[in-house]
């Protein structure tokens, strides 16, 4: 399975919301409630669970930096054409 990961991400806007957010979540805020309050993705009802998926199924930005994730950590925020996103490695 090592060609396949599940991460969970939050998506917004501005690039300054990504840095407010991740601190947030250095200091203790649960990611998934983090994304279940404001990440404009659908799967911020799922705690912003992407589910598994393999190289090449995501925009080229998310992909480099999700299979570059230790699991459990956290991105700093990652631009792509959707905005920006915080993507924490699952599995």
């Amino acid at each position: 399975m090592g060609n396949k990961i599940k991460c969970s991400h939050i998506l917004v806007e501005k690039q300054s919301h990504a840095l407010q957010l991740l601190e947030e979540i250095k200091n203790g805020k649960k990611f998934g409630a983090v994304a279940r309050e404001v990440s404009t993705c659908p799967s911020s009802k799922k705690d912003g669970d992407l589910g598994y998926f393999t190289k090449g199924m995501m925009v080229k930005e998310f992909d480099e930096v999700a299979f570059k994730l230790q699991i459990g950590e956290v991105s700093e925020p990652v631009k792509t054409q959707f905005g920006y996103h915080l993507i924490k490695r699952l599995s």
